[in-house]
This record gives C-alpha cells, structure tokens and sequence, in this order.
C-alpha cells in the first residue's frame, strides 16, 4: 500500500464535507496517469456528463481499496490523435483496453489526497461510477458501507 498518507508533504484532507465524489475503478496504469494529473473517460459514459467536484479512487491492485480523492480541476474534451493532455501512449494504455471510442473527456486533477483510512473491499470492488459526498469518502471503513450511501 502507499505510505505517501504520512508524507509531509501530502496535499491537507480540507474539501468541504458536502463536495459530490464521483468514485472510479483504476488499474495501476490509469492510477499512475492520476497521480500526473489526468483521468480520461470515454465520452459515452455517464460520468462525463455528471456534475461532482472531486473524483476518488478505488485501486484494484495492490490493494482493493479507496486510497485517494482528488479536486477535478478542469474537464477537456479530446478527440484521438489531436494535441491535449492524453499521449498516444495514454490511449493505448488507458483507453483501447476498454473502449474504441475517439472522444474522451479527460478530468484533469489537483494533487491525489489520500485517505486516512483506505476504504477497503469486502463486496465485488467498484463497477462504473458511485457517487458520494466527501463526508462518506471518510466515514466509511468498507465498500459495502459506501455503497449503503453512494448512488450509482
């Protein structure tokens, strides 16, 4: 699991409780691509078109949990092969495994703020979006806890 939650310099828990989360499933790859400051979405899926200030994390590996939130800063439409945030690496790695669409909408980020306590799985992990208040993200100790709350 990553220590980075004692780090000096790890950005402060301070998004007001009320904030709407939208929650996401990340393989190391795409969690890689949030730490930089990006998360891209097919611009079919729903969540591109939801309103929520913060996007929080579940990692399927290592860990099978919700370690980070993050501030979307900005969302920015792109199409593949046109200049933007995604390289065409980024399509390859983060997109093409899971959809032939050539439009995203990448969320662009503030610096991953990890949880105090990680939310651990004890269900099936996280399917599409939830969405949740920031409140939630810290409340609850297991997913099956965050699902009593969240909408999908």
């Amino acid at each position: 699991m990553d220590l980075d939650r004692f780090a000096a310099d790890a950005p402060d828990d301070d998004a007001p409780d009320d904030d709407r989360v939208c929650v996401v499933a990340t393989r190391p790859d795409t969690f890689a691509r949030c730490r930089d400051g990006i998360y891209p979405a097919p611009r079919s899926y729903d969540r591109t078109r939801e309103r929520f200030d913060y996007m929080a994390f579940y990692r399927t590996a290592p860990v099978s949990a919700v370690t980070h939130y993050a501030r979307v800063a900005d969302r920015v439409e792109q199409r593949r092969g046109a200049p933007g945030p995604m390289t065409s690496d980024d399509w390859e790695a983060l997109v093409d495994p899971f959809s032939d669409e050539s439009v995203v909408v990448v969320f662009e980020l503030d610096d991953l703020v990890p949880l105090e306590t990680p939310i651990a799985n004890d269900v099936n992990g996280v399917r599409g979006a939830w969405y949740c208040t920031v409140a939630d993200l810290r409340t609850a100790e297991r997913l099956s806890a965050l699902t009593e709350r969240a909408r999908r």
